[in-house]
């Protein structure tokens, strides 16, 4: 592993790459260079303009593929940023290749990410004040706003023929001072009709994957990005006691009611979200956020 400095900002890969060719575009002030996918993002500023750099082909010191797979999924990302458009979606600009690199230029959204990237072994295991930790302080009223955006793009992303993949609060990121949230990552998501080809190997966190996502040639669909959502909207309103049971079953497991902050309809309406058996989920996106919103404003008139 070595040690690279573009400006003041300092980043590791595994061998030595030339990316001194970035400040042709400005002055950096951000990386991230510990991501499984390979890629390494860098944060540029010129004029005032702030864009995040998203390259494919680096040596990256946390690849969990080769640089070859990592740049086919970048590349095949850009065509489902250009397909999928929702004002919550970080917004792209554009995408070249360079060298042994292929380059995504998005703009630059202002936040923090809900996943503390930084602090994988430790994920919820400190006593940091992590970004998610000041999600979770802020009101019920702020989150809930947060979670119509969440149905709306997940209603966008069906309606333009996509399944959510590996999409979790790592892809989500919070303005904490203008309260707006803006949603990225979406490099992963699958076109409609698909099936788990993976087994249990298949993309995502283990906290969050519907059963569906461990088990070879099931089918991945709507109502497998139903019990995401459901199990990110469960972790935004409960405290997480169940980590390790979560990671040694590989899957999501239900809060506990006596953590969660809204009413027992609403909790019940998750519940019924993340059913482990397909057959026992809404039938869409649309059906989860009018029964989810619906326990909510009952629970604002007549108290949890």
């Amino acid at each position: 592993m070595i040690k690279l400095k573009l400006d003041d900002i300092e980043f590791k890969l595994r061998e030595y790459q030339d990316f001194s060719w970035l400040n042709n575009y400005g002055k950096v002030f951000f990386v991230i260079d510990e991501t499984g996918s390979g890629c390494i993002s860098f944060g540029i500023e010129k004029e005032n303009k702030k864009y995040f750099f998203k390259i494919a082909g680096a040596k990256t010191v946390e690849a969990e593929i080769n640089e070859e797979e990592s740049i086919k999924l970048l590349k095949e990302a850009v065509i489902k940023y250009k397909d999928i458009k929702h004002d919550n979606l970080i917004k792209y600009v554009d995408s070249f290749d360079y060298k042994e690199f292929f380059v995504v230029i998005y703009e630059f959204a202002e936040g923090e990410c809900l996943f503390d990237y930084w602090n994988f072994d430790r994920y919820q295991r400190t006593k940091e004040i992590t970004p998610l930790i000041k999600f979770k302080s802020l009101s019920i009223e702020k989150r809930l706003n947060v979670v119509e955006k969440l149905f709306s793009f997940f209603e966008t992303f069906i309606e333009c023929g996509y399944v959510a993949v590996d999409f979790y609060d790592s892809s989500i990121m919070y303005d904490f001072e203008n309260d707006e949230v803006t949603f990225c990552d979406i490099d992963l998501f699958r076109k409609l009709p698909t099936t788990n080809d993976l087994g249990k190997d298949y993309f995502g966190t283990k906290r969050l994957k519907a059963p569906e996502e461990n088990i070879l040639g099931a089918t991945i669909d709507e109502l497998t990005s139903e019990f995401t959502l459901g199990a990110i909207i469960f972790d935004m309103f409960s405290n997480v006691e169940n980590i390790d049971e979560r990671y040694k079953n590989g899957m999501f497991i239900p809060n506990n009611i006596e953590t969660f902050e809204l009413s027992k309809k609403a909790y019940d309406v998750l519940l019924k979200a993340t059913s482990y058996d397909r057959k026992n989920r809404y039938n869409s996106i649309k059906e989860f956020c009018k029964e989810f919103m619906n326990a909510v404003k009952v629970s604002d008139k007549n108290g949890k």
